[in-house]
């Protein structure tokens, strides 16, 4: 009985403090609103299907992250420098990258990756989960951009979400 009507204790009280805070007051009305809420997102979110991360060498991570660091850092004067210079020698186009990875977590995270590095987004994951389109915003060689992502990237992240 519990189960049916809060299904997830935590999400509802973090709904229910978040909105508090964002509200930033608190008369009745916005600690009933809380409290509709706090009943009614938990409610949604258990009809939606779920997909759980298995982990795998976590340890990755670590090197991971710091090569992303690095990555950030040198794309933001790559950047820089290309947009301070001559627009006509910039060639921004999309590429689709096949995906070896499955889980919808490491999928997430690449395209987090993607997004956070200066001079790429991600604009499209293929409904298949095969492929995720990337916007450059300078590409000469669109094969090595791929072979990139997939080396530094995408290598690492299918050791860590098998």
């Amino acid at each position: 009985m519990r189960r049916r009507l809060l299904p997830s204790i935590p999400q509802s009280l973090t709904v229910f403090v978040f909105w508090l805070l964002m509200a930033e007051d608190y008369s009745a009305g916005n600690v009933l609103m809380a409290l509709l809420l706090a009943w009614a997102m938990p409610q949604l979110a258990a009809r939606l299907q779920r997909e759980f991360a298995q982990l795998g060498n976590v340890g990755i991570l670590v090197p991971l992250g710091l090569k992303l660091i690095w990555d950030v850092v040198v794309a933001n004067v790559t950047v820089a420098l290309q947009v301070l210079g001559p627009e006509a020698k910039l060639r921004s186009g999309f590429v689709w990258v096949p995906l070896e990875l499955t889980n919808i977590h490491g999928i997430s995270v690449l395209a987090s990756i993607m997004t956070l590095t200066p001079g790429t987004v991600t604009a499209e994951l293929s409904e298949d989960r095969r492929y995720l389109l990337v916007h450059c915003l300078n590409i000469d060689d669109p094969q090595r951009m791929v072979d990139g992502i997939k080396r530094r990237y995408e290598a690492p992240l299918r050791k860590v979400f098998p």
